[in-house]
């Protein structure tokens, strides 16, 4: 397959005039055959990775079902989004060791074509602050344990790429230093001060779970987890662009501090997203739904209702965001935040052939190419 006339997303973040060759699976040197994609009016750029999404289109990760997680890669990918590491709620040890060996089994039985490809879990909870605790349900919330982990760990199979922390609970540093190495540690879900963030950060921590939200603000006396991220350049932040959770403002800031080489993309989506306003659950809780606004009944933000693409394209076209940085925050950030950019994240030969087709004016999405497979 030959991708022609398209403006692309290339592997050092800046578009040029060039054709895309797919042999097989994998971008290459020359096509495989003589198929040919007129691109002429379009943006070629990598397919997005989301690292933070609960669900969509009425199903969520914690259904720990074939079905829900069938449905849910479905969607994402016909929105661009081909690789997918979906996040759990805070929930009974039991309750995850069973959602984590769902993912496995979807990992070891999917083939490209139809669904995005599952390529990490992302445990938000329950080793989070009680006070910090968002929409996650209070009744499971607990310090970090190493056992419990490491048996979510096993149930997954080598699938458990990120785990949240609130470094302020007790035996939070020994699990850092314990599980830094194997799985992304992200501080998030806390009401920790600079000194604990920073301590957390050089135990080994690296993330940083949706910025702003749920957790300390940043101010010039007390510059908390967001100034301890600054000053630890290894720390990546999520962010959110939904339009909801952070304004415009906010999120230029957070540009400016952080810059387009460390911030991520997530759309921290739930099961509404892609489905009509109406009454949800997100964690065993109630949630209502209103356009773009997911709600528990005490107001409290309970994830989002938009996909990461429409994360990206409100970036651009609502938050000033340059459209390179946008996509770097989506695609190669990502990637190599949970160690898939050896073969994910850029448009590059040798990797795989994950692509999405943007109309120039509207970045409206024209085509889905997963593993060298045209799907949308």
């Amino acid at each position: 397959m030959i991708i022609k006339n398209a403006l692309v997303f290339t592997e050092d973040c800046k578009f040029a005039e060039k054709d895309v060759y797919i042999d097989g699976e994998r971008i290459a040197d020359t096509a495989s055959d003589s198929e040919v994609i007129d691109a002429k009016g379009c943006y070629v750029i990598p397919g997005l990775i989301d690292i933070h999404f609960h669900g969509c289109v009425g199903h969520d990760f914690c259904d720990a079902t074939q079905e829900a997680l069938t449905a849910m890669a479905e969607y994402e990918l016909k929105n661009g989004i081909t690789s997918i590491c979906p996040a759990s709620m805070t929930l009974s040890e039991e309750d995850l060791v069973h959602i984590c060996a769902n993912a496995k089994d979807y990992r070891d039985a999917w083939k490209p074509g139809k669904t995005s490809r599952l390529c990490g879990i992302n445990l938000e909870g329950p080793f989070i602050a009680m006070n910090k605790k968002g929409a996650q349900n209070p009744k499971y919330v607990t310090p970090p344990n190493a056992d419990m982990f490491q048996h979510w760990i096993d149930a997954g199979d080598g699938l458990v790429k990120l785990t949240t922390i609130a470094p302020e609970t007790e035996g939070a540093m020994d699990f850092i230093r314990k599980f830094s190495k194997e799985v992304r540690i992200s501080i998030g879900h806390t009401d920790c001060d600079y000194d604990t963030a920073r301590e957390a950060f050089l135990a080994g921590a690296s993330h940083i779970t949706h910025l702003f939200n749920a957790m300390p603000p940043f101010t010039h006396r007390k510059p908390a987890l967001i100034g301890a991220g600054f000053d630890t350049k290894k720390v990546t932040p999520e962010i959110i662009c939904d339009g909801i959770h952070i304004n415009p403002s906010s999120v230029r800031t957070a540009f400016a501090i952080f810059g387009d080489d460390r911030l991520i993309f997530i759309s921290d989506s739930m099961m509404a997203t892609g489905m009509p306003n109406g009454d949800y659950s997100l964690g065993g809780l109630a949630v209502k739904v209103t356009g773009r606004l997911a709600t528990l009944e005490d107001g409290t933000i309970a994830g989002s209702a938009t996909n990461l693409m429409d994360c990206l394209r409100t970036a651009v076209q609502t938050m000033e965001i340059p459209l390179e940085s946008a996509i770097k925050c989506a695609s190669i950030n990502p990637a190599k935040a949970i160690g898939e950019d050896k073969d994910y994240g850029s448009i590059q030969v040798g990797k795989y052939a994950d692509l999405v087709l943007l109309d120039q004016e509207s970045l409206e999405l024209k085509k889905v190419v997963s593993h060298g497979i045209v799907v949308a």
